[in-house]
């Protein structure tokens, strides 16, 4: 009898033990998914922030970008030009030519850091920006670089207009002296 109900207790254990390997195989899978799903969300995030690291080839290819270094080559091309053409010219005196070479070097610089921000925003793994932020920077640098130039031609306009004053002065003084030179 006693032997019967060892038996039946084993049975019961028996199935105690099974229905708790389900449970735990259960609640195994269930984790499992969880955590797949989790990883694959960090996953995802993790794709997103990584393509924000990328350049996309549209914004490379953005107009801006050749406006940029175009303005960067006139800047160069003419406050090269206008800066030789006034030490030649004899008009200017040292002081003033060391003037015009300081605010020429600092124009020259700060649009080389033009292209240098530039370089950082098209280039990948510099910056985590989206494509229209990269955009707005690049638009951002394009003014910035529009307004130098407009500044230089302005600046070398009027050193120009003064160098032409003192030509004309120069050339009435030489004038006056001929007429009341004996």
């Amino acid at each position: 009898m006693q032997l019967l109900l060892n038996v039946e207790k084993l049975s019961q254990l028996k199935n105690i033990l099974e229905d708790m390997k389900k449970g735990c195989q259960i609640v195994s899978t269930g984790y499992n998914a969880v955590k797949n799903i989790s990883q694959g969300n960090f996953s995802l995030h993790e794709t997103f922030i990584d393509g924000l690291m990328l350049v996309s080839p549209e914004v490379r290819k953005y107009h801006r970008v050749a406006g940029i270094i175009a303005c960067q080559k006139d800047i160069v091309s003419e406050y090269k030009s206008a800066f030789d053409r006034f030490k030649a010219s004899g008009t200017f005196n040292a002081g003033e030519l060391d003037y015009l070479g300081k605010v020429y070097g600092q124009l020259f610089e700060q649009s080389v850091n033009n292209l240098d921000n530039l370089l950082t925003v098209i280039t990948a793994s510099q910056l985590r920006m989206s494509d229209d932020e990269r955009l707005q920077a690049i638009d951002r640098i394009f003014a910035d670089t529009q307004d130098k130039l407009v500044f230089l031609r302005s600046f070398n306009s009027q050193a120009s207009i003064l160098h032409l004053q003192r030509l004309k002065e120069k050339n009435e003084i030489q004038n006056l002296q001929k007429i009341y030179q004996p």
